[in-house]
């Protein structure tokens, strides 16, 4: 069956609810099931009058938006293939996809997306037209056209086409940590399984209500197979175009679901963390006890015994008092948040379980459409991530590493059959690249990626994971590379969170100059080397990060930096910053 008859399912159920949202100036608009499957089936008869075919390759080039989501269902829904590309990517990496592909068309969102797809145009065989979301975009005249012309003309009735659970829906390009971006190709089958699997492990009770805010890119599998569940089960979609306003949204959405990756809560917590440090000491003590009581009653919960009414009563307190404060910076209504993309810890999960707030890890890659194993309601384990759904099989192999089988598992790489044949084992299990292990109660943990372990000059095993997690989840440190490979010692290469250091320079009395001069600064260095002691009281001696550079920027996608999902690319940083990290060992 056609991934996309949901649409159909839910017009007859629910006409007028509405089915998704989406920002136009300074105001949030809705779109009711009847005109959203209007729109879809406007845009599906467009893409067949522009000669898009069955299992021909369409491309995706934009940020989140009500026309990302309308296009994607639309090429499904007439049996071609959805081509995501990240926002960020440029136009040589975009130019990668849009050849390996072969897409015919091409959906953009901002002008320098317009500005590297007509490029590209100019000089590919295979892209025809270009579809531009917006009409502030300046375009060419030339196989060029506003999304809203676009659909014009088309019919707003459609045979949607069958489809077998084997028949290709997406060739999503992973963002290639280590090498060359592959194309992963996921089938119709694969979203079915991922959905039904999510249902059936959740149990979810009247989720037409729910409302989810879509803010993690559309191009990675993770808000993807969200978003496509989260439509199937009837609830309200709001897209998020620009990630930087999230604060923003949460207030303004009020969201009851939404997915995020670690970095969203451990920002939070750290925030938090230094806000309850920098109060007074009756706000410390009304905060600790909070924060006790919230998980005395969280962890009761969690392995499903009766909360003491004495208990209740505490912890209605600690909600008015301190909880809902946190709660209602996140809209107040959030109680369904999947994590996913790397490892969290469990001070930053049992932090938000304390407050009423229950975060569901999972674990998965593109290659298993997202989702292998997860936090149930009850009964998890902080510092795992969950068990399996669905009818997923898992298994550690050589080295480890975590084999995976079931029907959620990709179809191959596009157009890569040699590279396919690497990542299955001869009697057909995927291996994951990760490294892990189950505890008694089927629970996985993470253990790291098997090509990130790390061994010390002195023969020391360091997995860096952890160590930058715990570095991260400090309030004062964005993001933070371990270096250890082949080396005496640990160190790090620190990017400061650059707002709460520009507090802090305040407090020390310090002007702000530049970043380049206050990451050099001996005072700066001096309060780092001292938050670096406190947080890693609990590491091994060898383990620990002994020195460190502060990094005067971000990390960037733009310059390879890191991927479009944030994840450090260790190669490319260590090669360009070789340099700085060789004076940390030069002494």
């Amino acid at each position: 069956m056609n991934l996309v008859e949901f649409l159909n399912t839910n017009t007859g159920k629910f006409p007028t609810k509405p089915a998704i949202g989406f920002k136009k100036g300074e105001k949030w608009k809705e779109i009711n099931w009847r005109d959203f499957r209007r729109m879809v089936f406007k845009t599906a008869n467009a893409l067949k009058s522009a000669g898009i075919a069955e299992n021909d390759k369409v491309a995706i080039y934009s940020d989140n938006s009500a026309e990302w989501i309308v296009f994607d269902l639309a090429i499904l829904s007439i049996g071609a293939v959805t081509v995501p590309i990240y926002s960020t990517s440029n136009g040589e990496q975009a130019e990668y996809i849009i050849n390996d592909s072969e897409s015919k068309l091409i959906l953009v969102g901002n002008q320098e997306q317009y500005d590297a797809a007509f490029r590209i145009l100019t000089q590919n065989k295979s892209l025809q037209k270009i579809i531009v979301a917006k009409k502030s975009i300046w375009i060419q005249k030339d196989r060029s056209e506003y999304f809203e012309d676009f659909i014009k003309e088309g019919e707003e009735h459609l045979d949607i086409t069958p489809k077998e659970d084997e028949d290709l829906a997406t060739i999503i390009y992973t963002s290639g940590t280590t090498g060359v971006p592959k194309g992963v190709m996921l089938t119709h089958g694969n979203f079915h399984q991922c959905i039904s699997a999510h249902f059936d492990f959740f149990k979810f009770k009247n989720f037409e209500n729910e409302t989810s805010l879509a803010f993690l890119p559309l191009t990675h599998v993770f808000e993807r197979s969200w978003t496509l569940l989260a439509l199937f089960g009837g609830a309200k979609v709001c897209f998020l175009e620009n990630t930087k306003l999230i604060a923003h949204a949460l207030t303004e959405v009020k969201p009851t679901m939404m997915c995020a990756v670690p970095r969203f809560y451990q920002k939070i917590y750290a925030g938090v963390n230094e806000m309850v440090q920098n109060g007074s000491e009756t706000k410390k003590k009304i905060f600790n006890w909070a924060i006790q009581t919230g998980s005395e009653a969280a962890e009761l919960k969690r392995v499903q015994k009766p909360v003491p009414f004495g208990l209740k009563l505490k912890n209605n307190i600690a909600d008015l008092l301190v909880f809902n404060k946190i709660k209602n910076k996140m809209g107040g209504k959030l109680w369904f948040m999947p994590c996913g993309g790397a490892s969290v810890s469990p001070e930053v999960t049992k932090f938000f379980d304390a407050i009423g707030v229950h975060m569901t890890v999972g674990y998965g890659l593109t290659e298993t459409t997202a989702t292998l194993t997860a936090f149930p309601f009850t009964k998890y384990e902080h510092g795992t991530a969950g068990i399996p759904l669905g009818d997923t099989q898992l298994k550690i192999g050589e080295n480890d590493e975590i084999l995976a089988k079931g029907s959620g598992i990709m179809k191959g790489y596009y157009n890569q059959p040699e590279e396919t044949a690497k990542v299955f084992t001869e009697d057909g299990w995927f291996k994951t690249g990760d490294a892990g292990k189950f505890d008694g109660k089927g629970n996985l943990t993470i253990t790291d990626r098997i090509k990130d372990l790390m061994k010390t000059s002195n023969g020391k095993y360091v997995t860096p994971q952890p160590i930058e997690n715990l570095l991260s989840n400090n309030n004062y440190i964005n993001q933070a590379m371990i270096v250890a490979e082949g080396k005496p010692f640990v160190t790090a290469l620190i990017i400061p969170n650059f707002e709460a250091l520009k507090e802090q320079l305040e407090k020390m009395s310090i002007p702000f100059t530049n970043w380049d001069e206050v990451v050099n600064s001996e005072k700066i260095k001096d309060f780092y080397r001292m938050k670096l002691e406190e947080i890693q009281k609990g590491l091994s001696g060898f383990e620990k990060v002994k020195k460190f550079v502060l990094m005067p920027s971000e990390f960037e996608i733009g310059s390879g930096e890191i991927t479009p999902t944030l994840k450090v690319k260790r190669n490319v940083v260590l090669q360009k910053y070789s340099a700085l990290i060789d004076k940390m060992y030069a002494a």
